[in-house]
């Protein structure tokens, strides 16, 4: 007997998000929105100097593109704010043109993400190789930790223990219980310190003042002409190239620590809504940030779109609401915060003595390239691009050299047959034509490819050669063993040797 039908009620129950039913995840959620909340404030207020804006226009890009991505965001638990690598391209914008025109290319590279996401760029993140991943990890560890290095140059002395006090709560407490995330600790236990004894050190409130109300929608202070458009879609284009290639970049790392799949086509096209609507609210635009959603991730525990969505809604209300409050924590405390993150961030086993011993020399080349090129133009796309084509240079070297031509002549000495094996493709082909005696051999030579594969207009074109070499010699070539795709290829583009 078949059994009956879930009810209505029971069907609504499953599909209810799993912080509804259980506290646990529930607390683990609020907890570590609260967290990033209180990390996103400085880091906001710094991109927005960086792009040469007021403090309040990188915390509403902030809490706008946190709310928004948490709703149609493709990776569960990742933090979406006003970034560095954003501001650095926007910022050129800003400085020549005015604040209006930032905003509207803002609300261009949005539209241009949600094309791109529409159009499957997502599908391109499977040709970046490993080692371009972990480069892209340790590269922005690096940074990061070299952002924090200037809260700790040219300050009082008392910033230093309260900073040495925040790692060591960071590092220790965790050991005492998980119950409330460190950081929140950290932070707490530092600023009423600090308030309390009337230390004097740098503040949040020292890097700029504090919104006290929500943002409102409007459109940007622009001509809508075809000029304004020329000028601006240069700055959206890189804009929307950068926050793609960094956040989904960043979710397939958190899907690797989370070990769950996220869809980075939602992901693109979400990434693009969450510009839109913030470029509405006058905000300078961001995406994926590594370093929070590692402290949501990685530290704090979080699994679902609540800590992403509350990160937001804290942000703005403890701007608003407890800005004194807020404008007291110690920077020295944030900074303890984002350093612990760097080191437990960065992939160690990529660099340890016993790994590089056993990787390829050619991948950890390609590691290092990403690295020094993210970290010298400070540009994630650059070193991720670099990379790359390393890796491929590595890949095309590495199969090359497993193209072989063995020769082996009739005893009547009337025939010679070269068996190929390997990978026929632009950086074998060279090799290939060399392989020949077109001196010494028979009048007939038969080129057997039954081992080997014919991957480009090169490889024909080497065959051509040396079919045209043989014949100038008054020698018939015979091409044998092709597979379908080789044979195919070689009937469309070959004008030398007749296959078979």
């Amino acid at each position: 007997m078949p059994s009956p039908a879930p009810s209505p009620l029971a069907r609504l129950r499953a599909k209810r998000p799993e912080w509804l039913s259980d506290p646990k995840v529930w607390r683990t959620e609020v907890l570590a929105g609260l967290v990033v909340a209180l990390a996103l404030i400085p880091e906001a207020i710094s991109f927005s100097i960086i792009a040469g804006v007021d403090p309040a226009v990188g915390l509403f890009a902030s809490f706008t593109m946190a709310v928004v991505i948490s709703v149609v965001g493709g990776r569960r638990a990742m933090i979406s704010a006003a970034t560095g690598a954003v501001a650095l391209v926007i910022a050129p914008l800003n400085r020549e043109h005015g604040f209006g025109y930032l905003v509207a290319a803002v609300i261009l590279a949005g539209v241009l993400q949600i094309v791109l996401g529409a159009l499957g760029v997502a599908r391109l993140l499977r040709f970046v190789p490993r080692p371009v991943m972990a480069g892209f990890v340790n590269s922005l560890a690096i940074l990061v930790f070299m952002s924090q290095m200037s809260e700790l140059r040219d300050v009082p002395w008392p910033v230093y223990p309260l900073f040495a006090a925040g790692v060591a709560l960071l590092v220790l407490f965790p050991r005492i219980t998980t119950a409330v995330p460190a950081p929140l600790v950290s932070v707490a236990a530092l600023t009423a310190l600090t308030v309390a004894a009337g230390i004097a050190v740098p503040t949040v409130g020292d890097k700029g003042a504090l919104p006290s109300a929500l943002p409102v929608p409007g459109l940007p202070d622009v001509p809508f002409t075809g000029d304004t458009l020329a000028t601006v879609a240069p700055y959206a284009l890189a804009m929307a190239l950068v926050g793609l290639m960094e956040s989904l970049m960043t979710a397939r790392l958190v899907d690797e620590i989370t070990d769950t799949p996220s869809s980075k086509t939602r992901e693109s096209v979400g990434q693009g809504v969450a510009n839109i609507v913030t470029g509405f609210f006058g905000g300078m635009g961001g995406c994926a940030m590594i370093g929070q959603t590692m402290i949501n991730v990685k530290v704090s525990g979080a699994r679902t779109r609540l800590s992403t969505f509350l990160s937001g809604v804290f942000l703005m209300v403890l701007c608003v609401a407890f800005g004194p409050v807020v404008s007291d924590i110690p920077m020295a405390a944030l900074v303890a915060v984002m350093v612990v993150v760097c080191f437990a961030q960065f992939d160690w086993q990529s660099v340890a003595p016993r790994t590089l011993r056993r990787l390829p020399v050619g991948e950890t080349v390609v590691m290092v390239v990403t690295v020094v090129c993210v970290v010298l133009t400070h540009n994630l796309a650059v070193g991720v691009v670099a990379g790359s084509v390393t890796a491929m240079v590595v890949f095309a070297r590495h199969v090359a050299r497993h193209a072989h031509v063995t020769s082996v002549t009739d005893p009547d000495g009337t025939t010679v047959v070269y068996s190929v094996t390997g990978e026929l493709f632009f950086a074998s082909a060279n090799e290939l034509a060399q392989s020949f005696d077109y001196a010494n051999d028979p009048a007939r030579v038969v080129v057997d490819l039954t081992a080997a594969h014919i991957w480009d207009a090169s490889s024909v074109a080497a065959l051509d050669a040396v079919a045209a070499k043989y014949a100038q010699r008054g020698a018939s070539v015979e091409i044998i063993g092709l597979n379908e795709p080789s044979a195919r290829l070689h009937e469309s583009l070959s004008g030398g040797a007749a296959a078979r």
